[in-house]
């Protein structure tokens, strides 16, 4: 029955709120075509959108006195094929009322369909042939954005009177629809704004994370495979029923805001140099400057050679004892040199902790001379090669290693600079809290665990186990899991890292689903956990 002037307007009212909330867009579409049909009385209808090649795509189709509902949130495919607006040779398809209706922008009142002789209806006819139905009254009203650019069409089909039968479509209707459409149009248009800022934001984001990993060949694929891992866990700890967790919640938004965290949580290392990030050597800068103390042990090996030779020549030939020991001498040197040399590359390396013993013999072969281009004696290494190689463990300098952990700072500074919009206001803290520790150890801050959120103590479970699986990395071996779990578990018992989050982690399987996407198959081993330490199942 038609409702009296006041409850039209309440349903429009009803209508533009629905629209604002609805985040749905298949619900949002369904919800468009049926308060359509229910202000104008209209049995059935269509909704079209338009897509990319410029056809009008059906999304939702409605026939109460059919019980037909296709489209929309239905799972039911609309198996028609859009609908044309021109020709292959660019002629405009006036014959489907529909086009004709973008392509005049105007609203097509039809009282019968079946008298009608100007359009195409055969479709509708051998529609109605099939089903028994019969497609009488059309009113067909275009859909604008606020460019007032045509992006669909509501298709409303048989007006029924007070008493259920079909009439046509009068001039309250038509106003009635067009006020719904312009409010569905401008609804349709700001989701869709929102949409597509939404993807940018996220491709962006995606951007610069892929051009963090791809800086770094030794820490590629850090910044895409963190989130995943984080998500993971985040998941696994919102679901815990009971316990110390039990109070966290995950909800659609949280788990968005936490995902666009991870991406982040690296950002800062754009600004960290390359040489400093990619130092696989402890005399790596531009380049591994290893290969320049070859030229100054050939010139040791030179200068022994000339001063074998010296003394062969000078020593009288029948004086055996002499020139022995000056053989002798020079084997014993060239054996020294190369022994060196290779020690040097071991030291190098950065794999082996530098011992006491072992930063004296380096210490040793730094005493030697040699004579350089200039014709100067000058010590075998500087005094910055010699800091670099008597580093106790890894290839990194404390000022190195500084400038790699200022990537955290970096991080929160950009992060804190942008205006991030009040879901994604907790962004920054999430992304800068990975390296701090429970203890107040970690940094930028120093935190412990009590002042940061259960989201940054994710995080940082996440980055330190998917560092130690990582096969990319030039300066380790790809790590096992039950390896990795070792290491995470002695870091719980060290008030490292958060001990009811790694709990889950293990207790939940998360490292194993981890690893199936992204480790070697070598890595996967099998995991005792009962030998893991500090783990309560």
């Amino acid at each position: 029955m038609y409702k009296n002037a006041l409850e039209t307007i309440t349903q429009l009212n009803e209508l533009g709120i629905a629209l604002s909330k609805e985040k749905n867009s298949n619900r949002l579409l369904e919800l468009i075509l049926t308060t359509a049909r229910l202000i104008t009385n209209a049995d059935a209808g269509a909704l079209f959108m338009m897509d990319a090649d410029g056809k009008l795509r059906f999304e939702v189709m409605q026939t109460d006195s059919l019980g037909l509902a296709m489209g929309g949130t239905t799972n039911n495919p609309i198996p028609f094929y859009p609908v044309k607006l021109r020709d292959k040779d660019g002629t405009p398809n006036l014959k489907q009322v529909v086009a004709y209706s973008v392509l005049h922008d105007k609203t097509v009142n039809i009282h019968d369909a079946y008298a009608k002789t100007e359009f195409d209806f055969s479709g509708t006819r051998a529609f109605d042939d099939k089903t028994g139905y019969r497609s009488t009254s059309f009113l067909c009203v275009p859909m604008k954005d606020h460019n007032d650019k045509i992006i669909g069409v509501l298709e409303l089909i048989n007006c029924l009177d007070d008493n259920g039968k079909i009439t046509h479509f009068s001039n309250q209707d038509e106003q009635l629809a067009k006020s719904l459409a312009s409010q569905a149009g401008v609804s349709l248009t700001n989701k869709q704004l929102m949409e597509e800022q939404r993807a940018l934001f996220e491709s962006f984001i995606q951007l610069i994370a892929t051009a963090i990993d791809k800086k770094s060949s030794y820490t590629g694929g850090h910044c895409t495979r963190v989130p995943e891992l984080t998500l993971m866990l985040a998941e696994a700890a919102g679901k815990q029923k009971s316990g110390p967790l039990q109070d966290f919640v995950l909800d659609e938004a949280g788990r968005y805001e936490l995902e666009i965290a991870a991406w982040l949580h690296d950002c800062g290392k754009i600004t960290t140099p390359e040489h400093v990030v990619d130092k696989a050597t402890k005399l790596e800068t531009i380049c591994d400057r290893i290969h320049l103390l070859d030229t100054r042990f050939a010139a040791l090996q030179h200068k022994a050679e000339i001063e074998y030779l010296k003394g062969m020549q000078e020593t009288n030939p029948a004086d055996a004892a002499t020139l022995e020991k000056i053989e002798l001498h020079y084997c014993n040197t060239l054996e020294q040199i190369k022994d060196d040399r290779k020690f040097l590359y071991l030291c190098n390396k950065g794999s082996e902790f530098m011992h006491e013993e072992y930063k004296e013999r380096v210490l040793r072969i730094a005493t030697q001379t040699w004579r350089n281009v200039d014709g100067e004696e000058v010590p075998f290494l500087t005094d910055e090669e010699i800091n670099n190689l008597i580093i106790d463990k890894g290839t990194l300098l404390p000022g190195e290693r500084e400038i790699i952990n200022d990537h955290i700072v970096m991080t929160i500074k950009m992060l804190e600079s942008l205006p991030f919009p009040s879901h994604l206001k907790r962004v920054p803290e999430f992304a800068g809290g990975h390296h701090e520790r429970m203890d107040g150890k970690g940094y930028p801050y120093g935190l412990v665990r009590e002042q940061m959120s259960v989201q940054a103590r994710i995080m940082a479970i996440a980055d330190i186990f998917e560092a130690l699986t990582a096969s990319d990395r030039p300066y380790k071996k790809a790590m096992g899991i039950s390896q990795a779990l070792q290491i995470l578990g002695n870091m719980k018992l060290d008030n490292h890292i958060d001990p009811d989050l790694f709990d889950v982690f293990v207790s939940e399987k998360i490292y194993e689903n981890y690893a199936h996407k992204h480790l070697k198959p070598e890595q996967i081993d099998k995991v005792d956990l009962s030998a893991i330490p500090g783990f309560q199942g």
